[in-house]
Order: C-alpha cells, then sequence, then structure tokens
C-alpha cells in the first residue's frame, strides 16, 4: 500500500474516496493540465472562471494530491521563496503593488474556500520565527529583521516580539525573541487539494487519476497530444504543473531541482500540554537556523514539525519513506529507540525535543515526506510560450500552498491574454521556457553540491548547539555555510 502520509490517513472522508477513472481512449480539449495538485487544479479553477466555455482536462499521473500537495506541513503564506529579488527589481508604486499582490494570497485562498464551501481548516493565525535552540539564533532573527526593515516592510508586516511577548505566544524551552508575520495561515493541505478537486470538477473540469503522461508529441501549429498507457489528450495548450516530478517529463525537468522534506506528528495533546505549550492562536512557527524547520498546531491537536530533507541523485523523487511509529513509542526497547534517532526522522524528533522538551515521552504516530523542487536563484515562475502553447509555473522551493494560488492566477492571465497587473509582474514571462530559466548542472554536481550544503549546515547546527564548541570552529562552519549556500542559488 502506497505511503499517504499523515493528512490523508487520519481523515476518514478522504481515505473511503473512490478514485476517478483513469483516461481509456484518446480525447480532444483547449488546454491540458498534467497533475492535481494544487498548480494544476488551481489553474484550472481561474481558467474557468474567466472562460467557463473552455474545455480542460488534468492528467495525474496517480491520485489527487499525492504529490506535495497533499504531504506539505500546511502553511498557506503571503510570501514565497524569493520574492524579495522580485520586489527589489521594482520601484515605487510598482513596488508596493506587487508587495501587495503576494501578500492577499491568503485572503484569496480563503475567499475561494469561502464562496465553494471548502472546509480545510484555515486559520489565520500568523508565523513565528524564533530564536530558541542557542545563542547564536538571537543573532540571527536580528539581521533578518533589520534586513526586512531595509525592504520596507514595517510593522503591519512584521514586529519583534521579546521574551515576554513570546511566552505569550509559545512556551519554547530556550525561547529568546522572535519575529512575527500576520502573513501566514494554517491550513489542512489534503482537505484544500481534495476540497477544489471537487470545485473544478463541478465547473467542468474533466480530471483523470492513474494517468502518466509518457510521452509529449508535439504536433506543430501549437498543438500537442499526450499520450498515456491506455489513451492521448491532444491540446492546444498543455501546463505541466508536477513541481518536483518535473524531471519525469523530460528535457523541462533541468530547470528544477527535486528535493524531499520530511515531517513528524505526535499523537493528540491534552488541553493541559497545550496550556503548556501554548499556540493558542495557533501561529505557525519555525525556529531561526538553516535547518528549514516549520511547525504547527493540528486541527485535531497534534503538534506537526518538519524539516528539510535530502536529494536524490539522478533528482529522483520520493513518496516513500518507510515510518516505523514503534521506534517512537516510550515503552519500546531502548535499541530500537536509539536506532531511530539516527534516522531522517529521529533527526526530525531530537529537533522537536530541542524545542519542546516536555514532549520527550509522547509518542509520534506518522512521519512521511515529499517532494518539492527547487529554481535557480530560488525564483518561482510563471512562464507562457503561445509559439507552441506551453504555460509552466513551479519552483516554489517549499513555500507553494501559498504560491500555487499566486502563480497559476499569473499564468492563466497570461494564457488568457487578460490586462492585468499580475502580467507585468517579474515573476511573469510570455517567453519560451529556455530563454527564461537556466538549467540545472548535470549529475553529479547538483548530489556533491546539495549532500555537501546539508552536511555543513547540520556540521554548524551542530556546533551552535553544543556550548563548548570553539568560536573557531563555529565562524569556520559558519562560512563554509554562507559560500555553499550561495553555489545553490
Amino acid at each position: 500500500m502506497k505511503e499517504r502520509g499523515f493528512w490523508f490517513d487520519t481523515e476518514a472522508k478522504l481515505t473511503q474516496r473512490t478514485m476517478l477513472p483513469a483516461l481509456q481512449h484518446d480525447i480532444a480539449a483547449d488546454i491540458a493540465i498534467i497533475g492535481a495538485g494544487y498548480s494544476g487544479l488551481w489553474t484550472a479553477y481561474y481558467l474557468k472562471q474567466y472562460q467557463p466555455n473552455l474545455s480542460v482536462v488534468i492528467l495525474e499521473a496517480d491520485t489527487i494530491g499525492q504529490g506535495a500537495s497533499g504531504r506539505n506541513g500546511g502553511w498557506l503564506m503571503g510570501g514565497f521563496s524569493g520574492d524579495v529579488a522580485y520586489l527589489n527589481q521594482l520601484q515605487g508604486e510598482s513596488r508596493l503593488l506587487a508587495k501587495a499582490l503576494i501578500q492577499q494570497t491568503i485572503a484569496e485562498v480563503a475567499a475561494v474556500c469561502a464562496q465553494h464551501h471548502i472546509d480545510c481548516d484555515l486559520h489565520h493565525g500568523g508565523n513565528l520565527r524564533v530564536a530558541a535552540r542557542y545563542p547564536e539564533q538571537l543573532a540571527n532573527i536580528r539581521a533578518e529583521f533589520a534586513h526586512w526593515r531595509r525592504q520596507g516592510f514595517g510593522e503591519a508586516d512584521i514586529r519583534w516580539l521579546d521574551k515576554p511577548e513570546l511566552d505569550k505566544q509559545v512556551s519554547m524551552a530556550y525561547g529568546q525573541a522572535a519575529l512575527f508575520t500576520p502573513h501566514c495561515a494554517r491550513i489542512h493541505p489534503a482537505k484544500l487539494v481534495s476540497g477544489l478537486a471537487d470545485v473544478v470538477q463541478n465547473l467542468g473540469v474533466r480530471i483523470f487519476e492513474q494517468t502518466p503522461v509518457t510521452h509529449i508529441e508535439h504536433l506543430g501549429a501549437a498543438q500537442t497530444r499526450l499520450h498515456t498507457p491506455k489513451g492521448s489528450a491532444r491540446a492546444a495548450i498543455v501546463v505541466p504543473a508536477v513541481e518536483g516530478y518535473l524531471r519525469q517529463l523530460g528535457e523541462l525537468g533541468r530547470f528544477t531541482l527535486p528535493v524531499q522534506s520530511l515531517l513528524i506528528a505526535t499523537e493528540p495533546l491534552t488541553d493541559r500540554m497545550w496550556q503548556d505549550i501554548g499556540l493558542a492562536n495557533r501561529a505557525t512557527f519555525s525556529d531561526a537556523s538553516r535547518i528549514v524547520t516549520y511547525g504547527q498546531r493540528s486541527p485535531d491537536n497534534r503538534l506537526i514539525f518538519g524539516a528539510r530533507g535530502g536529494y536524490g541523485f539522478g533528482a529522483k523523487v520520493r513518496t516513500e519513506f518507510g515510518f516505523n511509529p514503534e521506534c517512537f513509542n516510550a515503552q519500546s526497547p531502548v535499541s530500537h529507540r536509539q536506532s531511530a534517532l539516527k534516522g531522517e526522522f529521529g533527526f526530525r524528533y531530537q529537533l522537536l525535543l530541542a524545542l519542546f522538551p516536555q514532549l520527550a515521552d509522547v509518542q509520534i504516530t506518522h512521519g512521511w515526506g515529499g517532494t518539492l523542487a527547487l529554481a535557480r536563484q530560488f525564483a518561482p515562475h510563471a512562464i507562457y510560450d503561445k509559439n507552441v502553447g506551453l504555460g509552466l509555473i513551479g519552483g516554489y522551493g517549499g513555500e507553494g500552498v501559498g504560491a500555487a494560488n499566486l502563480f497559476a492566477r499569473t499564468l492563466v492571465d497570461l494564457i488568457l491574454a487578460r490586462d492585468t497587473p499580475l502580467t507585468t509582474m517579474p515573476w511573469a514571462f510570455n517567453a519560451p521556457v529556455q530563454q527564461v530559466l537556466t538549467p540545472w548542472e548535470p549529475e553529479p554536481l547538483p548530489w556533491l553540491a546539495y549532500h555537501g550544503m546539508n552536511k555543513i549546515f547540520a556540521w554548524e547546527d551542530r556546533l551552535y548547539s553544543q556550548p563548548k564548541s570553539a568560536a573557531w570552529q563555529k565562524g569556520l562552519a559558519k562560512r563554509l555555510a554562507n559560500r555553499l549556500e550561495g553555489l545553490m542559488s
């Protein structure tokens, strides 16, 4: 049985859902979308909103939400990886408009969910970036705070919380201070992706599950045929909306780097434990390190916690991670628990306990992961090449829950030639993909760079976490980490 992860496994309606039929014959449509995740579904939604008569089909290789859309940490952000770099290409009113468009993503998603009665447990509680695991994190968030101020982000965007204010929000063992931004909400990822799928089907979009695209054939005159095991779809416009799975579609995959991120979930915590931890307003949270941690208080009162993972040689994607809950049971043999702590989920468990040591005897019930996509310069994109009828969005860098909505709206406006502010944004391109994006280097360079970076990041984090580490070691680790981080951009 395939691993679907916590969000699907704990929601009865989703586990009992009837799968849609696979494509069994040849069909034609105006627009064919590959992938039934956030990017594909939002693209279909706005296409039908603006031109209801369009014929739109979605071909999904597995099941709806089986990719990153059903496996993420549930952060709906009014921001995305690389947004400041885009803003810095603009000035004056144009910059303010772009900033507003980015930040309004949460309100846009909330409005669609309200209009179509999508219950995805959306709660707009903001985000806390906390200095909590070692003293250097305080300097980290001070530098970040100064950076945001220089970029023109005021109190309404991000504000400083000293320790007394932080403790009112969340109680971490060594919490020192935090940055708080209101531009983040918590959602249930699987409920959102499944709800969107129902909405677009009601709008007339045809979705075929278990229908992998095996070959893309360009027929000329902006006509493309997508071949699948038992049928094909011919369309004037094709939108690959597959994020980290783009390598499976051939040459386009050179422009993204698929990497993994992993999460764990506790058993539901008691009210007394939540009184001790806090998060009463259900803000999402992370700690100020390069490990890229992220957490939330789930709708059913578990603590969900994750951190960026690895990269598989040859740009392999992963959906299977082999989590064993017995290894995280306080009653399990010590040898089992010690072995688990050395693994991928054990690393996240130790990070979680460093923030919340009171969870030491709490059962970890779920562990899962997924594949996301990194673009060069960490710059997500919406590209439309009308000459060949190709639309491409992605490269969200792990922040695609909100970005998928923004970039889908942008792509739809490009496809339909709508004269809107979105088509003037620096992430919107009317051009061939090859003229916009820079490909990643061939193997083994990505594997060596990413694994080297992860090892240096982990070494730096370990040195900072040990009070007796020498200053020269910390300094060396920081310089190496800075350099490797730059190489990956």
